[in-house]
């Protein structure tokens, strides 16, 4: 999607954090902003944000999970705006800690909202994409789809299936010869927008801001990637795992903080941190 003037782009979460980064990335260039969120005051605020820059916006509150209110807002936007043509899953949830510890409704939802909500969402609106002549799908997943992620058990597991699920995806609308929609996953390292409050970033690498995080997308749907992996160490993380044994790869990942990031998660409303005394490196 070389150029993006006109295009209508639909982005879940799109009243903070990355989604709303992107809409102001995405403004510039030109693009017609649909933002999606549950929260109704953040979104009226982000939209009014994102007019000053002199995008199109239009809002509309939705809590993913519902299917049935995510087909009746298809509809609804096909009347009042028409299909779309950019689509960025980017809603998601993370509740860190140690597994027994989080209640099981938030292992579960964590799952309603990281996957299912956007499989829900491809299927409602792969066929505007699939009916333009240029259309793009964006999935947010994370460097945590590439390796275990202990105290997020259950947010790593969702991201691996996000990965799994926009690589099937992009290679079905290859297969299908449908290559007019392009797929790319997004797995970036911690972002600093509040839901991972406390998380240690690996050695080496520092906390990305929503903002930088943004230009790379957007970069990346200009060039058609498949792939943005940032900030460098998860671009060698697959290459890594993929060749070295398993101890050694754990080991690394350990020494370098990646494995180990979350014991002191608090998340964005300041939990205190859980309890990890004594966790032993892996062996």
């Amino acid at each position: 999607m070389r150029n993006l003037k006109g295009k209508r782009a639909l982005i879940t979460g799109g009243a903070a954090g990355i989604g709303k980064a992107i809409a102001e990335r995405l403004a510039p260039e030109g693009a017609e902003l649909v933002l999606v969120d549950l929260n109704p005051a953040a979104l009226d605020k982000a939209a009014e944000a994102i007019r000053a820059l002199g995008a199109k916006v239009s809002g509309y509150v939705l809590d993913v999970t519902d299917t049935q209110a995510l087909l009746a807002l298809r509809d609804r936007i096909h009347a009042e705006l028409g299909p779309i043509d950019l689509l960025v899953n980017n809603a998601g949830v993370v509740y860190g800690g140690p597994f027994l510890e989080v209640p099981l409704e938030k292992h579960l939802r964590t799952y309603r909202v990281n996957i299912e909500a956007m499989v829900a969402t491809t299927y409602a609106f792969l066929p505007d994409l699939l009916s333009r002549p240029d259309a793009h799908l964006v999935n947010v997943s994370s460097a945590s789809g590439f390796l275990g992620l202990p105290w997020g058990s259950t947010y790593a597991s969702s991201k691996w299936a996000v990965i799994g699920f926009s690589e099937s995806i992009r290679l079905e609308l290859q297969m299908t010869k449908r290559e007019s929609v392009k797929v790319t996953t997004v797995c970036p390292s911690y972002v600093g927008t509040g839901l991972f409050e406390g998380a240690a970033p690996p050695k080496m690498t520092k906390l990305l801001t929503p903002e930088r995080l943004a230009a790379l997308v957007v970069g990346a749907i200009k060039r058609d990637k498949p792939y943005l992996l940032t900030p460098w160490m998860v671009k060698i993380t697959p290459v890594l795992k993929g060749l070295l044994p398993r101890r050694a790869f754990e080991a690394i990942a350990w020494t370098l903080g990646a494995t180990s990031s979350m014991v002191q998660w608090r998340g964005h409303e300041g939990a205190p941190p859980p309890k990890a005394e004594g966790a032993p490196p892996p062996h």
